[in-house]
């Protein structure tokens, strides 16, 4: 099993996810250059969280046209496992991996805290999570408001592709525990084939008790977990 975090101009959390891939989880895992065109041999491609090209236009707009995003396209069009983390979920929606886009935080102020969210249902992303558990990670984002039309978050709902939702430390959603003003209080989603997940929190930072928590890390124990899976059945 192979992993791949893709590094672009501005990327400041590839070496966190690195690490938990490589250190914690002890998955043989490398750095993938954004200019890249085509790789192969990877079982799990990674986009993690920073400030790709500066965030200049807005989030993800420049880096979704990276050589690199052809392969992932390719790669998710196989079914291939891809994960992305803050503007690495930005950078999958601006190529149309993931549904809705990414508006300013509600209160137009960057945010860098920890918050719970609420696991909504178990997918190849969450299954080492129990359903309605909640966990407590970081997020650090300028541009975290999850909007969708109507009709995209009806149809999220109804195909249970809603895998994260911002929450009280007991469970309870509202405006109240919603850090940036995300539809419905979404913090993390998957494509329909539930092979692509993007999500606004951290979970690297939080998969380690030196950290402050730990329960960032079972994101990354259920993909792994996937990973192998689908290998073993191929």
């Amino acid at each position: 099993m192979k992993a791949a975090v893709v590094v672009f101009p501005g990327s400041n959390c590839d070496h966190d996810t690195y690490h938990v891939l490589k250190h914690v989880l002890g998955a043989d895992t490398r750095f993938l250059w954004h200019g890249d065109r085509e790789f192969g041999g990877y079982d799990l491609i990674v986009l993690p969280g920073g400030f790709s090209y500066g965030d200049y236009l807005r989030t993800g707009a420049i880096a979704r046209f990276s050589p690199v995003l052809d392969g992932v396209r390719e790669f998710a069009a196989r079914g291939g496992f891809v994960l992305g983390i803050c503007n690495g979920f930005q950078i999958l929606q601006e190529a149309g991996l993931l549904p809705g886009a990414m508006l300013r935080n509600c209160g137009l102020k960057f945010i860098c805290r920890h918050v719970c969210i609420k696991v909504e249902c178990a997918t190849p992303f969450s299954s080492a999570y129990t359903p309605g558990e909640i966990l407590r990670i970081p997020i650090a984002h300028n541009e975290g408001n999850f909007y969708a039309s109507e009709s995209d978050i009806a149809r999220l709902e109804e195909n249970g592709q809603v895998i994260f939702r911002y929450c009280s430390p007991s469970g309870e959603l509202g405006d109240a525990w919603n850090p940036n003003g995300s539809l419905h209080n979404i913090a993390g989603v998957v494509n329909e084939r539930r092979n692509v997940m993007g999500m606004m929190p951290h979970p690297e930072r939080a998969s380690e008790s030196v950290l402050g928590s730990e329960d960032g890390r079972r994101v990354f124990v259920s993909l792994l977990r996937a990973v192998g899976s689908h290998l073993a059945a191929r």
